[in-house]
């Protein structure tokens, strides 16, 4: 018994120094004075020897961890108002939940499990691309549908992949663009490059199980893979500006040059499966009901994108939980789960003759513009990247001779001018 208690308080200690959480002098009930930590230790300089009147073996292996853990393992930042860090980081009508910047890179990983006005961006993606890879697990598993990859499974491979790569970056993203300006922008052009692999990703999924006969002979058919492909890559390079570009209070066009983009891509994307639902019947495939659910879902998503609800209504209410982009996550991750699901049924109704209508070489070198596109997409984003390096080191300079300069009061006159008329001709 005594050596179980021994062993309970000893965890006990150990969890303590995990949170790093001061331990008290006094022993937690139902423990033995002698497990209980203390500072009255002294250490012999002479002899070495270590004279402690209320540490036993057990006890001083947990305050040896204790010394080591906190070093990695750092106790959560509180979050900040909107006014307490840089205008970058701010959304519209977010007042509170912000993180500090220039932590190190462990405390924005750490903040995974901390409540701020990230938490459920973060999470909500993240278990739908553990969703999504489980489900595509379990439908090619032994109790699947005995799934192989050849030329005509290699494109829902790739539409699997694009998922989880699109919700692994809006993750990455999410959690740690706090942590300084340039970290904030590189993530976010992530971000988009993982947005436009999903885009192409779909499309190439679409145009090969969704679509029928008609719409493939037709002009849009004919085009419709390479109009794609430029239509990913241009949505990801004009977020990537955009997002450079424009500075807070944000201009209207900012949003329109995102939106724009993407919502041409995404007519187009879905073209082959508004055909299937214009022209058949619903009862004759389970898949168009699942096709129909996604478009609702994702216009209901850009809704959300588009527009700051419910926070306009309500600042400061809705920062932590339920605020407008959380609301466009879980939307988009159920769009994702009914695209998922109605891709696996087309699947398996278009397999069998896939091969025969398209030729296995012209499969592959489809699916081979997946990563040329993917390619293009991370190098206009690097591109972009070091614009934004170059950006943030001529205003670190300019900030510099304004505070430091012989003519400080004078500039510094100037600047706040400047980012008046700015400001105005923004609103305007």
């Amino acid at each position: 018994m005594r050596l179980l208690t021994h062993c309970v308080c000893t965890l006990l200690a150990c969890c303590s120094a995990l949170w790093g959480v001061s331990p008290s002098k006094a022993p937690p009930p139902g423990c033995d004075s002698m497990l209980a930590f203390s500072s009255e230790v002294s250490l012999s300089e002479g002899s070495g020897n270590i004279h402690s009147r209320s540490l036993s073996p057990w006890t001083w292996r947990a305050t040896t961890v204790k010394d080591q853990i906190p070093s990695t393992l750092p106790s959560p930042q509180p979050t900040l108002r909107d006014v307490e860090v840089p205008p970058l980081f701010r959304e519209r009508f977010i007042r509170s939940g912000y993180r500090p910047a220039g932590l190190p890179w462990r405390c924005y990983a750490l903040s995974l499990f901390q409540l701020h006005n990230e938490t459920l961006n973060v999470w909500s993606h993240l278990l739908a691309a553990l969703c999504v890879t489980l489900r595509f697990t379990a439908f090619v598993g032994p109790e699947g549908q005995g799934f192989s990859v050849d030329a005509s499974s290699l494109p829902l491979v790739l539409y699997v992949l694009s998922a989880v790569t699109y919700l692994s970056c809006s993750t990455a993203a999410h959690l740690l663009q706090s942590h300084s300006e340039l970290a904030h922008y590189s993530l976010f052009f992530l971000d988009y490059v993982g947005v436009a692999v999903y885009q192409y990703g779909c499309a190439l999924a679409l145009w090969l199980y969704s679509s029928n006969a008609v719409w493939m002979q037709s002009m849009l058919g004919q085009v419709y893979l390479p109009a794609a492909a430029f239509l990913a890559w241009f949505s990801c390079a004009a977020c990537c500006y955009a997002k450079l570009r424009f500075r807070r209070p944000y201009p209207l066009h900012r949003k329109l040059c995102q939106l724009l983009p993407m919502g041409v891509a995404y007519l187009l994307d879905i073209s082959p499966v508004a055909h299937r639902l214009a022209t058949h019947s619903w009862s004759s495939s389970p898949a168009l009901l699942l096709h129909f659910l996604q478009v609702v879902l994702f216009l209901l998503s850009a809704f959300f994108f588009s527009c700051p609800v419910p926070e306009r209504f309500s600042p400061g209410r809705f920062d932590i939980i339920g605020h407008g982009h959380q609301l466009f996550h879980i939307l988009l991750a159920l769009c994702t789960f009914a695209q998922q699901e109605a891709l696996f049924q087309d699947f398996l109704w278009r397999r069998p003759a896939l091969v025969r209508e398209f030729g296995e070489e012209r499969l592959l070198l489809s699916c081979a513009s997946f990563p040329c596109l993917a390619l293009c997409c991370a190098l206009t984003a690097f591109a972009m990247r070091r614009q934004a390096q170059l950006q943030l080191m001529k205003d670190v300079t300019e900030s510099f001779f304004i505070d430091r300069g012989p003519a400080a009061s004078l500039l510094k006159g100037w600047g706040r001018d400047h980012v008046t008329q700015k400001q105005e001709v923004a609103v305007l």
